[in-house]
C-alpha cells in the first residue's frame, strides 16, 4: 500500500504489516482514504478527531447555508395610508433579512377596470423600498390581481452573519450592564430615605345604641 504520514509526508508503498507497526509506534489509526487505487492508499491519523472535525465543518456550513425564501405582502388599490405605512415596515423587514418579497395588488368589483391604481401603487413601494431592495419581476396582470417581485440588496448570508453579530452586540451590551452594575436601581436614595411617619388612627365614633329603657310609643286603641 501507499502509506501517507500524520502530516501529510509521503511515506512510500509499504507492505500492511510495516504500516500497522508505524500506527502503533505514533499511537495513530491506519485509515484507508483511497481504496480504488493502485496500490490502494492509506493514511496515519487519529480517526477520532477526525471524525470530530468533520462534523464540526458540516455543521458550520450549514448554519451558515442560506436558503431562499419569497415572502408575500398583499394590499388593496385604495389601501389606507396607515396601512400602507404598516405593510412596508413588514417589506423593509423581510428585505434586511435578505428575503425576496412578492407584492400582490388584490382588485375587486371595479376596481378591475383600473389596473393604474395598482401599477402607481407598486411603483410608489419599490420607490419607497429602493435602499433595501430593487424591482426583481415588474409589475403584471395575474387575473384579478397585479403581482411585483422585489429582490434584496444584501445577500441572505450576508443578512444572517449581520444578524449573528448585532446578536453577540447585544449580549456583550447586557454582560457589560450587569458586571458594571448599572442595571440595578440606585439603593443609596432609598436607603437613606426618612421613614414616613405612620398614620395616626381616626378615632371611631360609636353609633347610639337605643335603650331599652326609653318610653315605647303608645298603642292606639
Amino acid at each position: 500500500m501507499r502509506l501517507v504520514g500524520p502530516g501529510g509526508e509521503q511515506v512510500g508503498i509499504v507492505p500492511l504489516a510495516k504500516a500497522m507497526e508505524l500506527a502503533q509506534e505514533y499511537d495513530l489509526d491506519l485509515v484507508e482514504v483511497a481504496a480504488n487505487a493502485r496500490p490502494p492508499v492509506c493514511k496515519l491519523m487519529d480517526y477520532g478527531k477526525f471524525k470530530y472535525e468533520s462534523a464540526m465543518k458540516a455543521r458550520e456550513a450549514r448554519k451558515n447555508q442560506a436558503h431562499t425564501v419569497i415572502k408575500e405582502m398583499k394590499l388593496r388599490p385604495k389601501i389606507d395610508p396607515h396601512d400602507y405605512d404598516t405593510k412596508k415596515g413588514h417589506v423593509e423587514r423581510f428585505l434586511k433579512q435578505g428575503d425576496k418579497v412578492k407584492i400582490t395588488i388584490m382588485f375587486r368589483g371595479r376596481e378591475q377596470s383600473r389596473p393604474e391604481l395598482g401599477y402607481r401603487l407598486l411603483q410608489r413601494l419599490a420607490t419607497d423600498v429602493q435602499d433595501l431592495g430593487f424591482i426583481e419581476s415588474n409589475p403584471k396582470q395575474d387575473g384579478r390581481n397585479m403581482i411585483m417581485v422585489l429582490g434584496p440588496h444584501k445577500k441572505k448570508t450576508e443578512a444572517m452573519a449581520e444578524a449573528r453579530e448585532a446578536q453577540a452586540a447585544r449580549k456583550d451590551a447586557r454582560r457589560v450592564a450587569v458586571e458594571s452594575g448599572d442595571d440595578h436601581p440606585d439603593e443609596t436614595e432609598t436607603a437613606d430615605a426618612p421613614e414616613a411617619a405612620p398614620a395616626e388612627a381616626a378615632p371611631v365614633t360609636e353609633a347610639p345604641v337605643a335603650s331599652d329603657a326609653e318610653p315605647k310609643a303608645e298603642e292606639q286603641v
